[in-house]
């Protein structure tokens, strides 16, 4: 059945190790015989070649890519990510690697193998750190929640929790300045330009901290947002969507009907043309088999051969 149904599929996506499909007929070479214009999109840990015997988990990635030297305190342990960041990532990457092969089979009736895995994910998404040493030789290092050439640009204390501030250019450095009533900070000429209070910012935290403490993190959000500072308290999860329901993104909706519905969270991307549907709810074991069963045993006007 598994081959019956690889062999009418517009795409195939298999994330076993590699060669693992191989003696049941399902890997790519088998597949696209019988179904020449399939996108078959493999995702593993570690690529087909040198590294195919060893078993990819995100963890494994977060180690093995650097991400986790990056994480934490200066002087801490490293710390892996509170998400799967790179299992994420790497399945973004096979959408879009599978959208541009139907794109590409669209304009030329073939298919192809899209191969992604989670350690070329993970390099490409340490963006500007991988960009460091590929194009500077720089290995950067942990720095905990400071930004290595911005400040401010990372949590500062307020009167009852921590508020991200991120006053990344002078204009934005003097607006807060303005809000927390400090305006004569610009004008010191250890703070003038961001290269000037990124290399003195031990005589220029305790100051900000200072002027942060007389307010909580909420009502500096509103003080400074509206100064047009960039800003974020530290939230919870519920916190999280709470402000998403705040800015109305609308961020829970209701998956199936009646009894059958399940709240989930809504897709993060809105079409002007097709919008979204949440019809049906996950499905129960086997619910749709029967009639799946039913698909493949019939024939189809347009079949494929």
């Amino acid at each position: 059945m598994a081959r019956e149904l690889a062999r009418r599929a517009d795409v195939v996506i298999e994330n076993f190790r590699p060669g693992g499909l191989t003696r049941y007929g399902l890997d790519y070479g088998s597949v696209s015989a019988r179904n020449a214009g399939v996108v078959y999109a493999s995702i593993s840990g570690f690529g087909s070649g040198a590294g195919a015997h060893v078993p990819g988990y995100d963890l494994m990635v977060q180690a093995i890519s650097g991400l986790m030297s990056l994480t934490g305190d200066p002087d801490g342990p490293p710390y892996r990510s509170g998400i799967s960041v790179f299992d994420v990532m790497a399945g973004n990457h096979a959408v879009i690697g599978i959208l541009a092969a139907l794109r590409h089979r669209e304009a030329t009736g073939e298919g192809q193998h899209v191969d992604v895995n989670l350690l070329s994910s993970a390099l490409t998404g340490l963006v500007n750190h991988s960009s460091a040493y590929v194009a500077g030789g720089t290995v950067p290092y942990r720095m905990g929640n400071a930004h290595p050439s911005v400040f401010p640009y990372e949590p500062l204390p307020t009167a009852d929790r921590d508020l991200i501030v991120t006053a990344a250019n002078d204009r934005q450095f003097r607006r807060l300045c303005e809000a927390l009533g400090i305006p004569e900070v610009t004008e010191d000429p250890r703070f003038a330009h961001n290269s000037d209070r990124t290399a003195n910012r031990g005589e220029l935290r305790p100051i900000l901290v200072e002027r942060l403490a007389k307010r909580g993190a909420d009502e500096w959000f509103e003080v400074l947002v509206e100064a047009g500072v960039p800003c974020a308290p530290i939230n919870t999860i519920d916190g999280g969507f709470a402000m998403a329901e705040r800015f109305e993104l609308d961020p829970v909706v209701e998956a199936g009907h009646g009894d059958r519905a399940v709240p989930t969270t809504r897709h993060p991307i809105r079409f002007s043309a097709t919008p979204v549907r949440y019809e049906l709810p996950p499905p129960e074991h086997d619910e749709h088999g029967g009639e799946l069963r039913t698909w493949l045993t019939t024939p189809q006007e347009d079949d494929r051969d």
